[in-house]
């Protein structure tokens, strides 16, 4: 505006200059030819021209000095007002936005969406890498214009910020009882923040330094806080991002607060601690009980690839908060930007079930008025919307033990306005994840489609088993193999194809550099005269596959699965390694297994032979490395959680297995049959069968 505001002087000017030269010359009518008057106007001309000219640069140059001066002036009291002191290190999410940020800043409303249009108003606002969400970020005022920052400013309370840029507003900070004799001991760095229609549901806080731990503590039993919501790590890319503010084991003093921990559980996406904490020099007052919930699955950069686990996470919040206890705690580093996007996720899904409608931009606006700058980029923004439209497009599939029958009957019966039964619509919403083909470009390489049994199914860059180089050889750092997370433990699986005869070598090569203890095997070497899978083990004796040597230890047979075990060994490394094969036969290539207890005894033998040599990935595979093997590492996952906490999700399990690698459980078949070996599960042990 500045700039447009300035070309107007100058043209108005230059215009004033041309005006007061046309009245000079403006005596003489254009068709007069007499000598003595044309000479008369030239050198009336030139003087006004001497005159005239100088005065106009000189009141250019005053306009412009003025301008830049006022422009300075502007800056200093921008950096005045935000914060004299510039930290050296600023949140990696504000430098991202700060470079997003450089066009000028256009505030525009933006209106509530329908549920029912939400799928089509997200592609739209994705498309073109997502300028439409950009633009809609930018158009939110970053925080309260009128929002005072006297006790967050007060030199006693400076040193525990942990960014001198992100602090409490004094409307709505977190006001602790104040320390006899400690001078500000009332301050913290934390917010009160609303939900959807609920006030102070939440507190966003900074993660604790160790200045401020005790502090921390303090809030939370004077808040009556039963939920601590935790969204970073301690530290990402060698920094850090929250101080440990709990002990591992056995009780801690943290000030006037003991903390003792009762329970940890780790799990994929996060993981779940349980403390006990009672005062100690207060009465005899009774411990609580407080659950923090560890998100661990955030990126140093960005936002988590799928939202599947960010719901998933959110429920469990929702489950274990006690209904009469007080603000759920959130934070992550600065208690802004993921804390802002998990209250945000929470709120408008409480919205769409009770409004029917989406208004993202209208609830991030309310938060930053109770804190600044929640919600701190765009990527954070859009995965917002991301994780709304996965609520709606495929809502809450979780299901406890006790209620899968009457489920399983849902689905065996006609869906309504449809010939086909309900199993086979909610596998067909499976077939709708789409296949990231752009993320294939290295499988996709001429020398590496080489290496492919089936060109369809090759792995995703973002998550491919990557093999050493070979020097001087290209392309040799390639498998067609795909890690997979499992239940408690990222990486955990490795789904890859049955070896071809020229990549043998490298399936030993990954065994080894893997440091894998376990093989399953889904396929015959031969099934329907077709060639399935070369067999890349000895019969007996030994073999060598480049730099590995393979010999056969020992064979058994046990119902349905042959159990071997082989010494592996390096021809570069003088240590052994002994690794078990369990083939299982009860497979056939088409359609199902006859029952599911052979499976289930499959993955009971798995797992014990995993706790017995340090829980390396598993290598799993069938032909191509999708169908059965998919099916398999789906079952693992939703067994182990079944024993573990009682509930299922066949649904989302399979979803998040096909974002990893296309194809996992490839046909209804297949996918009914994870249901059905659950249901074999609980019938067969009882223990599991009362979850009620």
């Amino acid at each position: 505006m500045a700039g447009h505001h300035l070309s107007r002087i100058l043209y108005f000017n230059i215009g004033l200059f041309w005006v007061l030269a046309d009245d000079e010359n403006g005596t003489i009518p254009p068709y007069t030819t007499s000598p003595t008057s044309t000479n008369s106007t030239e050198i009336q001309g030139s003087l006004v021209a001497s005159v005239l000219v100088p005065l106009f640069v000189c009141f250019v140059l005053i306009i412009l000095a003025g301008y830049l001066l006022r422009a300075r002036k502007h800056r200093k009291a921008d950096i005045n007002c935000s914060d004299k002191k510039i930290p050296n290190k600023m949140l990696e999410e504000q430098e991202q936005q700060m470079l997003l940020s450089s066009s000028p800043t256009v505030f525009k409303k933006y209106f509530p969406i329908p549920v029912e249009n939400l799928e089509d108003e997200v592609r739209i606002r994705s498309a073109d890498d997502g300028k439409l969400f950009r633009e809609e970020y930018n158009s939110l005022q970053p925080g309260n214009i009128q929002g005072s920052l006297e006790a967050a400013n007060r030199d006693e309370n400076k040193e525990k910020n942990r960014y001198p840029n992100i602090l409490a507003y004094d409307h709505s900070r977190v006001i602790l009882t104040p320390i006899d004799g400690t001078p500000c001991s009332d301050y913290i760095n934390a917010s009160y923040i609303d939900g959807y229609k609920e006030k102070k549901k939440f507190i966003a806080a900074q993660g604790p330094k160790p200045e401020t731990v005790n502090d921390f503590w303090r809030m939370v039993w004077e808040q009556k806080s039963a939920m601590i919501v935790m969204l970073t790590n301690l530290k990402e890319r060698k920094e850090e991002k929250c101080y440990q503010y709990w002990p591992d084991q056995g009780c801690w003093l943290y000030g006037n607060i003991r903390v003792s921990v009762e329970d940890v559980i780790v799990l994929v996406d996060y993981t779940i601690r349980k403390f006990s904490i009672q005062p100690v020099h207060d009465g005899c007052k009774t411990p609580r009980f407080i659950t923090q919930l560890h998100f661990t699955s955030w990126p140093d950069f960005g936002v988590p690839f799928t939202p599947i686990g960010m719901l998933k996470f959110l429920k469990k919040v929702k489950f274990c908060n006690p209904a009469h206890a007080g603000p759920i705690i959130v934070h992550c580093s600065a208690g802004v930007g993921r804390t802002g996007t998990f209250i945000v996720i929470d709120a408008i899904i409480d919205m769409m079930n009770e409004e029917k409608k989406v208004d993202v931009f209208d609830f991030v606006g309310k938060i930053r008025n109770q804190r600044p700058q929640m919600v701190q980029t765009d990527m954070q923004y859009s995965f917002i919307y991301q994780a709304l439209l996965e609520y709606y497009l495929y809502g809450d599939t979780e299901l406890d033990v006790a209620s899968l029958e009457k489920h399983l009957q849902t689905l065996y019966s006609p869906a309504p306005h449809f010939d086909k039964i309900g199993l086979e619509q909610e596998f067909k919403k499976l077939t709708s994840v789409r296949i990231m083909k752009e993320n294939m470009r290295t499988g996709n390489l001429p020398a590496n489609m080489k290496k492919a049994r089936v060109i369809q199914i090759i792995p995703y860059d973002f998550n491919r088993v990557i093999l050493s180089m070979k020097r001087g050889e290209e392309y040799t750092d390639y498998i067609n193999a795909s890690f997979i997370d499992g239940y408690r433990q990222k990486d955990y699986f490795i789904a890859t194809q049955g070896p071809l005869p020229h990549t043998v070598e490298d399936f030993w090569r990954m065994v080894w550099e893997w440091k894998s203890h376990t093989i399953v095997i889904l396929t015959e070497l031969q099934e329907r005269e077709q060639d399935k899978c070369y067999q890349y083990w000895p019969s007996e004796g030994s073999v060598t596959y480049g730099e590995i040597s393979i010999s056969m230890k020992s064979e058994s047979l046990l119902d349905a699965i042959s159990v071997r075990d082989f010494v592996v060994k390096s021809c570069q490394e003088k240590h052994t390694r002994l690794v078990r094969q369990f083939h299982f036969h009860g497979w056939p290539e088409i359609g199902i297994p006859v029952e599911g207890k052979g499976m289930i005894d499959l993955i009971a033998a798995v797992q014990k032979q995993q706790q017995q040599t340090g829980n390396h990935p598993i290598v799993v595979h069938c032909s191509a490395g999708a169908g059965r093997t998919g099916t398999f590492i789906a079952l693992s996952n939703i067994l182990e959680r079944v024993k573990a906490e009682g509930l299922l999700d066949v649904f989302q399990t399979v979803k998040s297995l096909r974002m990893q690698r296309p194809h996992m459980v490839q046909t209804l078949e297949q996918y009914e049959f994870c249901y059905k070996v659950v249901q074999d599960f609980i019938d067969i042990f009882s223990d599991y069968a009362n979850f009620k």
